[in-house]
């Protein structure tokens, strides 16, 4: 029972990466793209934080941490740029984030951390790199 569960919460620590790497794209999509079209849509400038550099770190860091490439740097960037976006526009607002619209901000901040810790899980571009490069290293080879 104990194989089947390291198994599954692998495999589903991948799930909710794929997901919750999707969802963040999609705020990406909309900053950059207008897809899908957003009624409050801010017109995109490259060289302004949101949504300039924002749309990109939320399209890049979502496409990177949605196949789970680089997941650990990506997350932990993701993790910081969540706790930056909080403390610069929601927590101006009011100290709780119920009231002050931070809630989806401090979620995000946190499950980024946590991917930071624990990576992208079994269904993982990362996971194939290493176990590629395990297979077809200088080891396998008899090179080293």
């Amino acid at each position: 029972m104990e194989i089947l569960n390291h198994q599954w919460s692998e495999r589903m620590l991948s799930v909710l990466r794929i997901i919750v790497g999707l969802l963040f794209l999609e705020h990406g999509l909309s900053k950059i793209f207008d897809f899908p079209h957003s009624p409050n849509r801010v017109a995109y400038a490259l060289f302004t934080i949101n949504p300039g550099l924002q749309g990109l770190i939320e399209l890049i860091g979502g496409l990177l941490l949605a196949l789970g490439l680089f997941t650990r740097p990506v997350a932990f960037i993701l993790s910081g740029n969540m706790a930056f976006a909080y403390f610069i526009a929601h927590a101006p607002r009011g100290f709780f984030p119920l009231l002050n619209g931070g809630e989806l901000a401090i979620v995000y901040c946190f499950l980024f951390l946590y991917y930071a810790v624990a990576g992208g899980g079994a269904w993982s571009l990362d996971r194939l790199w290493r176990e590629t490069a395990r297979v077809t290293g200088p080891a396998a080879r008899g090179t080293a």
